[in-house]
């Protein structure tokens, strides 16, 4: 069996301190994927940086206190990679990937944007470049005889199922018909599987993030942008998946929550 979780820890200096280390010594998981890391490597206390029984990939960003991602894997990785190829993007600390036996796992943050402004623009060049390095990721690992899969924080909500108050967020980054409709060519044209949704169908969420404004989390009213999207292989061989949500919002050491996978490999 092969065990995936991921999970935006929203600053990993901060999540430690609120009991993400714990979480991490508990977890029964083989591969630990993580982004908005937001930090060096240097600026993490040591049992964060180099934890016990852990491999470890860090790909943080060139802008300073931004993004970066992680891949934590209990056996060392045959070969790992930062970035996909993007002039733009791979210094952005949004993508890395570790090629263990028999499956790629690789960890994503993909860009938030804001409707109507920069940051939308770049969340859809972001986009147009990741979607045809998705393909060629498929193919080369089909050709090498290897699964696929990519966890993170996708930052889209696919269906209205996705996420609570889906009315209200139409017209709002992250459930746009544009995003929406890129992510159904990743499902339909580049033929990978969202596994939670597989293993889940007809289901509300289950949701992965939810706002610390109000009374989101008490309320359940949260989004299920994050992810574990796999090459179909794989996908069929998973037999369980779920999210790991804090029994109360002050045991929440991050405003998401992780979402694991365990796959008969």
């Amino acid at each position: 069996m092969l065990t995936v979780s991921s999970v935006n820890v929203n600053g990993l200096r901060a999540a430690a301190r609120k009991g993400f280390v714990p979480w991490l010594a508990g977890t029964s998981a083989d591969v630990v994927c993580l982004q908005e890391v937001r930090a060096e490597e240097d600026q993490l206390p040591a049992g964060v940086r180099s934890p016990e029984g852990w491999f470890t990939l860090f790909a943080p960003a060139a802008a300073k206190g931004r993004a970066g991602v992680a891949i934590l894997t209990r056996r060392e990785p045959d070969r790992v990679r930062v970035g996909f190829g993007s002039a733009e993007f791979d210094g952005s600390g949004r993508y890395a990937e570790a090629d263990l036996p028999g499956v790629t796992v690789a960890s994503l943050y993909l860009p938030s944007g804001e409707a109507g402004t920069g940051k939308q623009d770049e969340k859809m060049r972001f986009l147009a470049e990741f979607l045809p390095y998705l393909k060629e990721l498929r193919e080369r690992a089909a050709a090498d005889g290897r699964e696929v899969v990519v966890c993170g924080d996708w930052n889209i909500a696919h269906r209205e199922a996705d996420l609570k108050n889906w009315r209200a967020n139409r017209k709002n980054a992250g459930f746009l018909p544009e995003e929406r409709e890129w992510l159904s060519r990743v499902y339909e044209e580049a033929g990978y599987v969202d596994v939670v949704r597989a293993l889940h169908p007809g289901q509300e969420g289950p949701y992965s993030w939810w706002s610390y404004r109000g009374r989101a989390f008490d309320n359940d009213s949260g989004w299920r942008i994050d992810l574990q999207v796999a090459t179909p292989g794989l996908a069929d061989r998973a037999v369980k998946a779920w999210v790991e949500r804090a029994a109360t919002h002050e045991e929440r050491w991050s405003d998401h929550a992780p979402v694991t996978a365990v796959y008969g490999v």
